[in-house]
């Protein structure tokens, strides 16, 4: 029986949240977002509330109030335990408590245990975290409220782990939204998946605007708000006032800087595309991945859609480079023992494989095959990819984003969460860590074009050699508060902080110089800054700021070492000086004005929430919605995997998993790529002229004397894809770059005669110039 999400009575039925009410304010590339929940106690004893929540994984948690009443209670940061202790005491005496931590093991779950509410009381939760914008390929920011909230796995030699919540979607909570943008680049536009009031500028220059989620919104859909720049590959600095209150030399105190720092990648250099490499594709094989892709009619299920990814991707590769394929459950399994030298052979084995991949593997570890990969050596000049697809969440998503981070030197990570289950801390967190890029599948995206364009981000040169360089008066120092930046692949844009320190007696302006290489050409910018920002602009820039230092604190702890307790105490002090949320702090606060003691047994309550804390980047994080929770055993279901040899059980499945696939529809375009050579040719036969809609004979017949056989074949193929494909391009376009460079090696004659033939066979009008060849 599937859990229910939500404030519920003793026969489980919900008892709904009331409102939901969000405030986004945006500032250049952060956010900040108050999100307001009101619920009432519906039952007729006390009881006990607490709902988990989904946050992204570089939020920082900064406010919590609670109202009861009349009675309003502001909570603090303090370090974890006492947080604790303070909350159990608060409870066990009939106070009313509120206690806001981070999960042990991932940081985007927190729980919000409500504490003691009298029958019919009403409750209103504040809460208010920040967060950096993510940038989306057409270079909009990307905000997202997501109506569904994900379950959560632990492997079965873990009891403990992340609490489980299920959908809340459908759970009619009522929302209001407002946006507020400033910004030291023109606004150019705002748009929306739902409806918004018009976008009302409030100063002439377009850099300050504001706008409302129109009315009548049941939060039934994702909202999702795209802020677009009008130079947003023009790098900025922008200073933030320190508190008034704190103390001068704190990093709450002095002004704080933020860099963004956006490349802009040529057409040129995009053009340019390395022959090297190792290419590894580590695939979630999850009974969950048995799941549909969407609920329409025609979706695919994941594990089929991942097939197909894997055919283009191995379609795609160069010659001569390295690869190797995992599946991934609750154990792993590779193709071959180590990487292997991509060739026709090696091609056609690996593609075999992947015809029979199921998800069969059980639950959700990947911690193990990771390891299992990063002990194999690399192979000189050939740099390590590596591609992770998932569409679940782990219990030990720390452990895993150490693991990538310790070998960033020697690899970089692609990483693809499927449906809306997959972990927004882990997906964005591995690419993170391993200098890569983060895609998210879900609703009706198909993964091929998302999955090809990392490819291309795999194969593209990249930024390096960054530096930073500060020119600042006499009195006055810039400490760096972001860790170094090694590399930025095409579409990534990175936010460094720094503080600023000491007083200029006459100065007022500093400048900063970025330093990179781009294809071995030297990019300098020099930007200005003021080092006497204006009181008035609030602290989201300090406090992700501290949210970037205090990670950094956290996977030095993780890593080990003989100065833990010195680390975990710096950890405490910054994380209760900035007012932001840590893995060893809480927020608490007990109302100790209640002039009524809490009689009658006390219930506890899980406290539904619709994922309103959502983020730049991450979708929702539901599996498949109406699927049972998975800590939990059960009978197998008809659709149920069963146990595998390592005596755990898979991921429990809906109704849109099935036990047998039925035969899928051929798809031309896939059928066309299925034929082709490692090499990039493809062979004249009969399978290649029914992907035309001609016979073998009609095509041979119109083929030159002259022309080699696979030359005209790999001609009509190219010519076929340029025509009747176009829209689709960045799925194949690997496909025909090797296919055009194939040609050009063979040298063939009579090449132009040939395309014109290909033209008037399949009645075409592709120039050889947008062939390429």
């Amino acid at each position: 029986m599937v859990n229910c999400c939500g404030l519920v009575s003793e026969k489980n039925q919900p008892v709904p949240l009331k409102s939901i009410s969000v405030e986004l304010q945006v500032r250049d590339h952060v956010a900040s977002v108050s999100s307001c929940l009101q619920y009432v106690n519906e039952e007729e004893r006390p009881l006990e509330a607490v709902f988990v929540f989904p946050l992204p994984a570089d939020a920082a948690v900064c406010h919590f109030s609670a109202r009861i009443g009349e009675q309003e209670i502001v909570a603090e940061v303090q370090d974890k335990q006492s947080a604790r202790d303070q909350y159990d005491d608060a409870v066990s005496s009939g106070q009313q408590a509120f206690l806001l931590e981070e999960s042990e093991e991932s940081s985007d779950v927190f729980k919000l245990s409500v504490g003691c509410l009298s029958p019919g009381q009403k409750a209103s939760i504040t809460i208010v975290y920040i967060i950096e914008l993510s940038v989306q390929a057409d270079d909009a920011l990307r905000f997202c409220l997501p109506a569904v909230l994900n379950p959560r796995y632990t492997p079965a030699v873990s009891a403990a782990g992340v609490p489980e919540v299920s959908s809340a979607s459908v759970i009619p909570y009522t929302l209001s939204l407002s946006v507020e943008v400033r910004s030291s680049d023109r606004i150019s536009k705002l748009e929306s998946s739902c409806p918004l009031d018009p976008l009302e500028f409030l100063d002439a220059q377009h850099t300050h605007a504001k706008v409302n989620l129109s009315s009548g919104h049941r939060f039934d859909k994702d909202v999702e708000l795209f802020l677009y720049y009008e130079n947003s590959h023009h790098p900025s600095a922008v200073v933030e006032a320190g508190a008034s209150v704190a103390e001068s030399g704190s990093l709450m105190g002095d002004p704080a800087l933020m860099i963004s720092l956006y490349p802009e990648f040529p057409a040129d250099v995009m053009s340019s595309l390395a022959s090297q490499g190792e290419f590894i594709f580590v695939v979630d094989r999850s009974g969950s991945m048995g799941c549909k892709m969407h609920h329409g009619n025609d979706a695919q299920m994941r594990i089929e859609s991942a097939r197909d990814t894997l055919l283009l991707l191995l379609k795609s590769l160069p010659m001569g480079c390295y690869f190797n394929i995992y599946g991934f459950g609750s154990r792993f399994e590779s193709f071959f023992p180590q990487s292997v030298v991509y060739s026709e052979d090696t091609m056609e084995e690996a593609l075999k494989r992947v015809k029979s991949m199921r998800a069969d593997m059980g639950g959700t570890e990947i911690l193990q095959p990771l390891k299992h990969i990063y002990s194999q050596p690399c192979y000189p000049d050939h740099p390590r990819q590596l591609f992770i697809f998932t569409d679940g969440e782990v219990w030990n998503t720390k452990e895993v984003l150490d693991l990538v981070k310790s070998h960033v030197y020697s690899h970089r990570c692609f990483s693809f969460g499927i449906g809306e289950g997959a972990s927004t801390a882990l997906i964005t967190g591995m690419a993170r860590e391993g200098s890569g890029h983060a895609q998210f599948i879900t609703g009706t995206d198909r993964m091929q074009p998302k999955v090809m364009q990392s490819l291309r981000f795999a194969l593209q040169p990249a930024v390096d050699n960054i530096s930073v360089d500060w020119s600042v008066p006499e009195g006055v120092t810039v400490d760096m508060l972001s860790p170094s930046i090694n590399t930025l692949f095409q579409g990534q844009r990175a936010l460094i902080y720094a503080q600023i320190k000491g007083q200029s007696s006459g100065q007022t302006e500093g400048s900063v110089t970025l330093k990179y290489r781009l294809k071995d050409q030297p990019v300098t910018n020099q930007l200005q800054f003021t080092l006497k920002p204006a009181e008035d602009t609030g602290l989201t820039i300090h406090r992700l700021a501290a949210r970037s230092v205090i990670r950094s604190l956290e996977l030095q702890e993780r890593a080990g070492g003989a100065d833990m307790e010195n680390i975990r105490r710096r950890i405490v002090e910054l994380s209760v000086q900035a007012g932001v949320s840590s893995a060893h702090t809480a927020f608490i606060g007990v109302n100790k004005d209640s002039k009524q003691t809490v009689k009658g047994p006390l219930l506890q309550r899980r406290v539904p929430v619709a994922r309103m804390m959502g983020a730049f980047g991450g979708p929702g994080m539901n599996k498949c919605v109406g699927m049972a929770p998975r800590m939990m055993r059960r009978s197998p279901m008809p659709c149920d995997i069963q146990s595998n040899s390592m005596g755990i059980e898979c991921d429990s499945v809906s109704d849109d998993c099935y036990e047998a696939e039925a035969e899928p529809q051929k798809d031309p375009l896939l059928q066309l790529i299925s034929l082709q050579k490692a090499a990039g040719c493809w062979e004249l036969n009969a399978s290649l002229a029914a992907v035309f809609g001609k016979t073998e004979d009609q095509v041979t017949n119109q083929k030159a004397v002259q022309v080699d056989g696979s030359v005209w074949a790999t001609v009509l193929a190219l010519i076929w894809l340029y025509a009747f494909k176009s829209d689709q391009q960045v799925e194949w376009q690997f496909v025909a770059m090797k296919s055009a460079s194939w040609i050009r090696s063979q040298k063939p004659n009579g090449l132009s005669q040939c395309v014109c033939d290909g033209n008037a066979l399949l009645g075409c009008q592709v120039t050889e110039d947008m062939l390429g060849i």
